[in-house]
Order: C-alpha cells, then sequence, then structure tokens
C-alpha cells in the first residue's frame, strides 16, 4: 500500500479507486503450462512455452511484452480464437480445449468483450446499430430489449448523445468508447482489450483509460494487451512476456490515476 505523504496525487486517485473496486476469489481465467507451436515449412516455432497464471473477479492486469514474446499468441488464446498446443485453459470454469468451433463462438460471445485497436466498427452503421450487434446472436432478446441494453451501455461511456452518429462522425476517442460499449453490452465476465490506445493521442488515451479503470472499480474484470508502460501504470497488475515465457508477474504497487493524468494536461492544446 502507498503512505498517502509520500505518494503522488495521480497515485493517490489510484489508490482510492482500488479500495472502492469489487474483487473476489473467483477465478476468471486459469491457465496451465500453456504451450503452442506452430508448423513453419519443416521448422516449429514454439511460441508459448508453459505459461500459467490466473486472473480473479475485479482484476485490471495488463500484459506487456516486446514483437515475438508471444503476447499476440497469448492474446488470440485468451480471446478463445486459438486453442493451445498443450496445457490448460478455464475461462470462467470452462475448459476451452474440450470445444468445438461452434462452441468456442458461443462462448466468446457471451463471456468476451473485445476492444481492439482499430476500432472494428460498422462504417455505415450508427453507434446504437453497433453497439447492438453482439446481441443479434442472443434469441431470446427482443428488438426493444437489445436497444434498451445498447443505449444504457453507450450512457455508460458517456455518448448518450452521440447514439446516431456513424464512425466517421466521431473522433478516434469516441469511436473507441462505441467499441467499449459493445464489448459491455453482453455483459460478459472480461474485457479484453488489445493495443486500445496505439492510435490515439495523449488526451484520449488517457480519458480511455480513465473509462477502463472507472468500469474496473464497478467490478469489470480487464485483461489489457499493451507495448506502453504508462498505460500498464493504470492497472492494478502487470505480467510481462519474453521468448514465450512469463519473466515477471507482478502487482503495480505505483498505481496511477488516468483521470488525474488527464486532468493535468495543458488546457490550452486545440483537441
Amino acid at each position: 500500500m502507498v503512505e498517502p505523504v509520500a505518494a503522488e496525487p495521480a497515485v493517490v486517485a489510484a489508490a482510492a479507486v482500488d479500495k472502492n473496486s469489487i474483487m473476489s476469489n473467483q477465478k476468471i481465467l486459469e491457465l496451465r503450462d500453456i504451450k503452442r507451436e506452430f508448423r513453419m515449412g519443416s521448422e516449429i516455432v514454439r511460441a508459448l512455452k508453459g505459461v500459467s497464471f490466473d486472473v480473479v473477479a475485479g482484476e485490471f492486469l495488463t500484459i506487456m511484452g516486446s514483437s515475438g514474446s508471444g503476447k499476440t499468441t497469448l492474446l488470440n488464446t485468451l480471446g478463445c480464437l486459438d486453442k493451445p498446443s498443450d496445457g490448460t485453459y478455464l475461462l470462467d470454469g470452462v475448459d476451452i480445449k474440450k470445444l468445438g468451433r461452434n462452441e468456442l463462438a458461443k462462448l466468446r460471445n457471451a463471456k468476451i468483450g473485445f476492444v481492439f485497436q482499430a476500432y472494428n466498427l460498422l462504417p455505415r452503421t450508427s453507434a446504437l446499430e453497433n453497439v447492438e450487434l453482439p446481441l443479434l446472436y442472443n434469441p431470446t432478446l427482443s428488438a426493444k430489449e437489445r436497444k434498451e441494453r445498447a443505449v444504457k451501455c453507450l450512457e455508460a461511456v458517456n455518448l448518450a448523445d452521440r447514439l446516431d452518429h456513424t464512425p466517421n462522425q466521431l473522433s478516434g476517442g469516441q469511436q473507441q468508447r462505441v467499441a467499449i460499449a459493445r464489448a459491455l453490452v453482453n455483459e460478459p465476465v472480461m474485457i479484453l482489450a488489445d493495443e486500445a490506445t496505439g492510435n490515439l493521442d495523449s488526451r484520449s488515451s488517457y480519458s480511455i483509460m480513465a473509462l477502463m479503470q472507472d468500469l474496473n472499480a464497478q467490478g469489470k474484470t480487464i485483461v489489457f494487451v499493451t507495448h506502453e508502460p504508462d498505460i500498464a501504470s493504470f492497472s492494478s497488475r502487470t505480467i510481462m512476456l519474453r521468448d514465450g515465457k512469463v519473466i515477471k508477474d507482478s502487482p503495480n504497487e505505483n498505481r496511477k490515476s488516468a483521470r488525474e493524468m488527464l486532468d493535468s494536461l495543458p488546457k490550452t492544446e486545440d483537441y
């Protein structure tokens, strides 16, 4: 725990976020000795070499690693887009290795909310319709219920006044907020973000990370892949990958507040 006297204001604010966040001992992710091998011609590439860690409900984890570290392969595994060659991966208690392609697709849609670097929004579709999209695969919901849930999620990311805007009418930061609302709409057990601030300027990046910290404080489990140390400092824990192995797994003792960082930016800059 950071001593209030010695801590910077940003760290103190983040500590308040930690105090109010909803944590439990329920394991959302369980990885045991995960290995992934690919055959490239006559050679075998070992992308993951025995990765093991857990993520509990309400945790905010960042995963870091340089090119070739196995970060993308791990992301694909966590997102149920790929299966490990060996080892065990349980997502909310479900062993993904035992599932077929269609079962994996249903699990992804129900359990994981994806946020991508490039937003991946449908270009000629409104923010509301983009957020409704994952719900179309849920036959138990009526059109009215889909709309109500989508509106609620857009309100949660402060875009209640942009429901009918298409992506080209929104800034990069606003498009990413739509993507986050879309990730939330199915009430997943985990938000999985891949370089979600990679295309954004500093102000928009801090704004997105402040939103992530707010969601985490409400109990959302977040796994955020990034190569930026300053972005990782907003999470509660960081895992570092190198050559397909976890070389460091540690809590962020001096966790910073993205909202404090956002407020510290010069007000005179033209955004």
